[in-house]
């Protein structure tokens, strides 16, 4: 909890900082409309820290989904060895309700059944992105595996609006804490990109000025669908 703690602290200060050394010119830069740009925000399972993303994005008011981008959604098992597989379309209730069954105990004591909670809560089902039939304008990976995923598919589909997408990778853990960081720096990085007069033209130096803010590898790219 300490270290939780230290870690929103250090996000909120340096982020702060940050805000304060890049002021626009613009009068009007503080005039944030909420909802602009369509964010989504993909890591393997649309379990842990993609979710949480979503829900602090979703709280702030950002126009945001989130999805995973594996064959199935894995969750961790009685061993490191054995684990619960289940597909995409099966509700977080269901997953719930068979971990309950399964080990109550072990599952609250990891954190899972708490996670799950959350996520029935913010909508019925994990998402694959690869079955996404929607636009958006940001896609915020979780891992370099996850960015790779989602690069390879958005490169061997059909181009059928000539839509410009941001894809953008930033390593985060997999584990609760580091999900609650990595949410409270994707939550700044999505205000920064919402406030941009000109996302295409200036996103280059923004996350480059974010990178050496939150000392993160940033990796960017433009696909078009």
């Amino acid at each position: 909890l300490y270290s939780l703690n230290f870690c929103v602290f250090v996000w909120q200060f340096l982020f702060e900082a940050f805000c304060i050394m890049n002021k626009s010119k613009n009068n009007n830069e503080n005039e944030v409309s909420k909802g602009k740009l369509r964010f989504s925000v993909v890591c393997s399972s649309n379990m842990n820290r993609s979710m949480e993303a979503h829900a602090m994005l979703q709280k702030k008011g950002f126009n945001v989904r989130s999805f995973g981008s594996g064959s199935q959604v894995k969750l961790p098992g009685p061993s490191p060895t054995v684990h619960n597989i289940y597909s995409f379309s099966t509700p977080y209730e269901e997953i719930y309700k068979d971990l309950v069954a399964k080990d109550k105990n072990l599952y609250t004591q990891n954190g899972l059944l708490n996670m799950l909670d959350r996520n029935r809560r913010i909508k019925p089902h994990p998402e694959r992105f690869q079955e996404y039939k929607g636009l958006s304008d940001v896609i915020i990976c979780c891992e370099e595996r996850v960015y790779d995923q989602v690069f390879e598919f958005l490169m061997n589909i059909e181009m059928k609006h000539c839509h410009l997408v941001h894809l953008i990778n930033i390593d985060i853990r997999d584990n609760h804490e580091e999900a609650t960081c990595g949410a409270l720096l994707f939550c700044q990085l999505c205000t920064l990109l919402e406030k941009s007069a000109d996302l295409d033209n200036e996103i280059e130096e923004i996350l480059s000025n974010f990178e050496n803010i939150c000392k993160r590898t940033i990796l960017h790219t433009v696909c078009f669908l």
